[in-house]
């Protein structure tokens, strides 16, 4: 009698976006580069092109989607607390890198290769443009709410730039915790709290203003 022999099993179907995601990070984490060509992916995962491009057109368009879905949970999961609402915009602002960081974590290894590969696009503020763009647009709204309840100083131009002020401290804080070895990450916890507070002074009322009137009160009076 012949022996049976044992099925091997079946090879789960690569088809959606979710799962080239999964087998692209599995890929440059295993081979700490990325596949040498689109065509050479898709051999590998024993797809077609036409599977892949219908979701992607490049490799940096599969990682700025990984950045993307790491902002869009974390913003679920704030939208999702009854609590998040009643915050000040400082609380919320604390509450979203908090968050964010708990996020990363599940996909630690990806950021380390990614920060490691992408230095000069980092410098540049190249590289998350999709994430970099959603994030800049909530919190326009977070300042505009904070000018309205006067948490935030309207100092007409310079306001415009606190969105961009808000995202470097979101580099700041990737790169921080990427080196951080403190136990559960406790330090990255300490520098965003010093990080947030630090921008809300600077942006609220306070010793920039008077700064500022006395600056214009002296040019206005360099004759007297």
């Amino acid at each position: 009698m012949a022996a049976s022999k044992t099925a091997e099993p079946k090879k789960k179907s690569i088809d959606s976006k979710d799962a080239i995601i999964e087998a692209y990070l599995d890929y440059v984490l295993t081979e700490n580069k990325q596949p040498k060509s689109i065509y050479a992916f898709c051999k590998h995962l024993e797809i077609t092109e036409d599977v892949f491009y219908n979701h992607f057109n490049s490799f940096q368009q599969i990682e700025e989607q990984q950045w993307v879905a790491f902002y869009n949970e974390t913003k679920k999961i704030l939208e999702s607390d009854e609590v998040y609402g009643n915050f000040s915009v400082r609380e919320k602002m604390l509450s979203f890198y908090f968050t964010w960081i708990e996020q990363l974590k599940k996909k630690r290894s990806f950021c380390t290769y990614y920060t490691a590969h992408h230095k000069q696009d980092l410098m540049l503020g190249k590289g998350m443009k999709d994430f970099k763009s959603a994030f800049k647009t909530d919190v326009k709204s977070l300042i505009i709410e904070g000018i309205s309840n006067e948490e935030i100083a309207q100092r007409s131009k310079i306001a415009e730039q606190y969105d961009e002020m808000f995202w470097l401290i979101n580099l700041f804080v990737l790169r921080y915790w990427l080196k951080d070895t403190s136990p559960k990450f406790e330090k990255t916890d300490a520098a965003i709290e010093k990080a947030v507070n630090l921008a809300f002074d600077l942006i609220s009322r306070g010793a920039i203003d008077s700064i500022l009137d006395f600056g214009k009160f002296m040019l206005l009076n360099k004759d007297a």
